[in-house]
């Protein structure tokens, strides 16, 4: 238990250092400067050859010169090159000191201007360096070797800075368009509960007045039934705000301030939601035919919304007295319709975002959703089929 706690305290450290990291860049470019002063202390630290200069603190300081503007190369990236270059130009006029393997200042920096400048800071950059690579050569080895080699690693730098600035380009259009679906997701799941709730009310309310004066009972009932929809709404509002709100306070393995994820309604919660339907006087029946199967979460929630949707049209629009609901469940698949009694399709679906919704629905399934006439032409009827996988039987139900 010991070396679980001690893996799981390791990973909350780093996990609260890359977001410190994320949070605040001036760290991150802290601790690159850092490490590229550890890279250029190695020539100083390891014992040099009889005949080579001996490595001084004069030396050392220079090359610290040049690694210092590097906290500041996101804010002044070309600043901070000719910062560098004119160190380096310095440490190179000066006494001899340890050469270094790779020039670490400068590939930073050029990959750094390659992955967050725009166009024109990243030509000028390539400009000086066409003046300047040839130049640090000339005035070190004087070789086409070095030359050669020079130019490759300046070149992979800063290519590798563009191929980050692509990276990063893409996974922000990834998550605008992550935002969008999940934006347009909220906007169908609001629409549903809101428009059913207050469609619900308002027949009750309409009919309320009625009840009042003819049969007080059904008055009751009627209240009863726009408060059972008015608090369900909130119910399912506030599950649907406290998934947005998850995770706002969270950091490492302990959220306080986490809203529980609770499971979205499902095929198993049909059954309550004709009830209420029932309630405004609509004659509803459900149906199941075939062997009855357990659903994903995901299509368990999109038929429920469907036939929510789809029974919201009807008691707003439709003027229907019955409406039937079946699920018919086949080898790969599973097909609902719903079909009413009313006025058929010059109003419902047709004329609004109901049945827009319920093909976004169905297609984010790979399933298809189609509207029309009734069977013999009477009413409105909405079929939808959704693909589903093969999963273990629950039951066999033909009701």
């Amino acid at each position: 238990m010991r070396g679980i706690r001690g893996v799981r305290g390791a990973r909350g450290w780093w996990e609260r250092g890359r977001a410190l990291g994320v949070a605040n860049p001036l760290v991150v470019d802290v601790v690159v400067a850092l490490l590229v002063q550890a890279a250029m202390t190695m020539p100083f630290v390891v014992p040099r050859a009889a005949g080579l200069p001996p490595a001084t603190w004069g030396a050392y300081g220079l090359s610290t010169l040049t690694v210092v503007p590097l906290v500041w190369r996101r804010r002044a990236p070309v600043a901070v090159l000719l910062a560098i270059l004119g160190a380096g130009l310095v440490y190179r006029l000066t006494p001899d000191g340890p050469g270094q393997p790779l020039p670490y200042t400068g590939l930073v920096i050029v990959y750094t201007i390659a992955a967050l400048s725009p166009p024109w800071k990243r030509l000028f950059t390539g400009v000086l360096l066409l003046v300047a690579v040839p130049v640090g050569v000339w005035l070190n080895t004087r070789s086409a070797r070095e030359l050669t080699f020079s130019v490759f690693v300046f070149a992979a730098a800063y290519v590798f800075g563009r191929l980050t600035d692509a990276r990063r380009r893409a996974h922000r259009i990834e998550a605008e368009r992550a935002a969008a679906r999940e934006r347009a997701r909220i906007a169908r799941e609001m629409h549903d509960i809101l428009s059913h709730a207050v469609s619900l009310m308002i027949v009750q309310a309409e009919a309320g007045p009625v009840a009042v004066r003819t049969a007080p009972e059904r008055a009751e009932a009627a209240f009863d039934a726009i408060s059972e929809a008015g608090r369900d709404a909130m119910t399912q509002l506030r599950k649907m705000l406290g998934v947005l709100r998850e995770g706002e306070e969270s950091h490492g393995d302990y959220a306080p301030g986490r809203a529980p994820r609770e499971p979205q309604p499902g095929v198993g919660d049909l059954p309550a939601l004709l009830d209420r339907v029932r309630g405004s006087g609509l004659d509803v029946r459900y149906g199941v035919v075939g062997r009855e199967r357990v659903l994903p979460g995901a299509i368990g929630a999109t038929v429920f919304r469907i036939v929510q949707e789809a029974l919201t049209n009807t008691v707003r629009h439709a003027a229907a007295r019955t409406v039937s609901i079946q699920l018919t469940y086949g080898d790969s698949d599973l097909c609902v319709a719903v079909t009413d009694d009313g006025r058929g399709p010059q109003t419902g679906y047709g004329g609004g975002h109901g049945l827009v919704g319920a093909r976004e629905r169905a297609a984010a399934h790979g399933g298809t959703a189609v509207a029309g006439p009734g069977p013999g032409g009477r009413g409105f009827e909405v079929r939808v089929r959704i693909p589903v996988p093969a999963m273990v039987s629950v039951a066999e139900v033909g009701r």
